[in-house]
């Protein structure tokens, strides 16, 4: 999507319902809200949501859409402290039938084409890759094509390892679960080795973790162009 086609999904805003939520790992939440018919979004891309139920400071964030568009809800994952910010205080007090404000979805972190695909998440920065295998798996699509996750989290929690497990069932998609920096090079050098600047490398997670993936990424000689980038912020 285009920065014309950003600025203006920008401006469409709706009101969504929340459903409920539940923990899927320590300091790891789900949000589903209700999904409008007319409501779509390329996998990958994040919404601005706004907390409307009580003034904040800082009520709007940036967050990844981690359902697919395929699937008949809008589902936020996020990670929440003990010390959590006013913001997700806020999404934790919802109760069922109150809504929050969502503007776009708008991005331009998606699955541009064909070319084999190298998704490396960090932590919570699995969530736009589990919209974007979800909704390969729901087209049918997953089949033939050459993508590679590497998915790691130092604490070993591998939030939706179930639904990714069941997903490489279904496809030709290989997930490749790490605990360790260093065995996350490891598998990059043999994938960017493998695939060169054919290849397309998607890094979500947090900033400097996406940053020093890149550093690396382009030390072995991956253009800037075959990268792309996806930093989670605290909120």
């Amino acid at each position: 999507m285009g920065f014309l086609q950003d600025a203006i999904a920008i401006f469409k805003k709706r009101d969504v319902t929340f459903i409920d939520s539940y923990k899927e790992s320590e300091e790891v939440y789900t949000f589903r809200f209700e999904k409008d018919k007319d409501v779509t979004w390329k996998a990958g891309q994040h919404g601005l949501f706004t907390i409307t139920h009580k003034k904040i400071k800082n009520g709007i964030r940036p967050i990844t859409l981690a359902s697919a568009p395929a699937e008949n809800v809008i589902q936020l994952t996020l990670r929440i402290s003990n010390d959590p910010s006013d913001f997700k205080k806020a999404m934790l007090e919802l109760k069922q039938g109150m809504k929050i404000r969502m503007s776009g979805p708008v991005g331009s972190f998606y699955l541009k084409d064909d070319s084999p695909s190298v998704l490396i998440a960090g932590g919570i920065g699995i969530t736009p890759f589990r919209s974007m295998l979800k909704q390969l798996e729901a087209e049918g699509n997953g089949v033939g094509k050459e993508i590679h996750l590497l998915y790691m989290d130092g604490k070993n929690s591998f939030v939706y390892k179930d639904e990714l497990d069941e997903i490489l069932n279904n496809t030709s998609i290989d997930v490749t679960y790490l605990d360790a920096r260093d065995d996350l090079q490891k598998e990059i050098n043999k994938l960017s080795s493998l695939h060169g600047n054919n290849g397309k490398y998607y890094i979500a997670g947090p900033k400097s973790m996406v940053e020093s993936i890149s550093a690396h990424l382009q030390s072995n000689a991956i253009s800037k162009k075959s990268i792309q980038k996806d930093v989670f912020i605290g909120y």
